[in-house]
């Protein structure tokens, strides 16, 4: 699928539901649909016309409840320079944010889905690898196409770029991962502020690291001075380390997955200096939390995965959300430090802190804001596209 792709059918919308469209929404439900022509298949390129057969705008046709992704709005079809300009657009931001040339930080995120015009486009980059993530069919049939400029773009830099794509008719969503571009060995670490991780974009966790949370790793460093530090849910021990270069008395780094631990004790090996002050606990977090060994520690990271990854699933995670919060209000040291996440998308901010707040209660402890964190500025939210601000998190002082 090349991107000078033809038109494959033509989309008529219902009239009561145009309104969407209007506002630049880039999701068109399949209930909006009142006439198709053509036979689509997911991931081809469809028009969109009104009841007057006015052009409303192209996009990636898709078998579900989203029906199409849109790439334009209006009369111009998304052609190779329209997809160039998207990327570089995108590239301009990341270099005007200070992360394309950056000595101490060699990862970043280069397109941010919807937030940057090319819903279901995930494109990550780690020092001299570029990889993709494709959440659209239609985004995963242009990847060779979107390889080639990726190259053209970054050729001086750009030495291997890996396409993510789980198999999505198997159980275990086994990776079907490909090297589109492979000049060169890539390498399988990369500094974050000064400090050395990590990244298996095969098999790890989104493309190899959680680089949203970047900037909020930096700020537990900058609190971590003679603090005791709790990080629970820890991955690869992203907030771990970073605690203990900002020079925390202790820290203590808790998961249930082996294989995550594993890659903490990598990193570990990387930073060398400071792993004496780590203990690695491979539990069930909450089994954790509630035993002796969760005493005594004064800043502590709560970073769950997804609670709520539907609507459907919204109630009992924001429920699972008020549990968590309590218990570690419950154990915290007076005058410590709470970082408390979510990344669930189908929880917006006044649920997830609503259900803090209710922990707060619960506690019966003064519990103050010192900071609301967000998703940086690599994984921006298009004002039209509010859905795409999952990352909600809070910083708070505990009494």
């Amino acid at each position: 699928m090349s991107f000078e792709a033809n038109v494959s059918a033509v989309l008529q919308l219902r009239r009561d539901r145009l309104s969407s469209l209007g506002r630049r929404h880039p999701w068109v439900f399949s209930g909006a649909i009142q006439e198709v022509e053509g036979s689509p298949e997911p991931g081809d390129l469809v028009k969109l016309i009104g009841p007057k057969a006015e052009v409303l705008g192209f996009g990636h046709y898709a078998k579900g409840s989203i029906a199409v992704r849109m790439l334009s709005f209006g009369t111009g079809t998304p052609d190779r320079a329209w997809w160039r300009a998207a990327l570089e657009n995108a590239l301009r931001l990341r270099a005007r944010l200070g992360l394309v040339d950056d000595p101490e930080t060699g990862a970043f995120r280069w397109i941010h889905g919807e937030g940057d015009g090319l819903p279901g486009l995930i494109i990550d980059v780690y020092g001299n690898t570029a990889v993709m993530h494709a959440h659209d069919f239609g985004m995963h049939r242009r990847r060779h196409d979107l390889a080639e400029m990726i190259g053209e773009l970054l050729p001086d830099r750009i030495q291997a770029i890996h396409h993510r794509r789980k198999d999505p008719d198997a159980d275990k969503k086994t990776d079907l991962g490909e090297y589109l571009l492979k000049r060169s060995a890539p390498n399988a670490s990369v500094l974050e502020h000064g400090i050395a991780l990590s990244v298996d974009w095969v098999q790890g966790q989104k493309t190899g690291l959680f680089l949203d949370q970047r900037e909020h790793r930096a700020m537990v460093g900058a609190h971590a001075r003679g603090r005791r530090v709790l990080n629970l849910f820890c991955y690869n021990g992203g907030f771990s380390l970073a605690a203990l270069a900002g020079g925390a008395e202790l820290v203590a780094s808790v998961d249930a997955s082996e294989p995550a631990m594993k890659s903490l004790e990598h990193n570990l090996s990387l930073m060398g200096a400071g792993r004496e002050r780590h203990q690695s606990h491979t539990r069930d977090v909450f089994q954790f939390i509630e035993s002796d060994a969760s005493r005594g520690f004064d800043l502590w990271i709560v970073d769950p995965p997804a609670f709520a990854k539907t609507h459907k699933a919204r109630h009992r995670g924001i429920q699972a959300y008020r549990k968590l919060n309590r218990m570690a209000l419950e154990r915290i040291e007076p005058g410590g430090l709470l970082f408390t996440f979510s990344c669930s998308q189908a929880v917006d901010r006044t649920s997830f802190e609503g259900a803090v707040t209710a922990a707060a209660i619960d506690v019966g402890r003064s519990v103050r804001v010192l900071a609301r964190l967000s998703q940086p500025a690599d994984h921006p939210v298009s004002l039209f596209h509010p859905e795409g601000e999952y990352l909600k998190g809070l910083l708070l002082e505990v009494a």
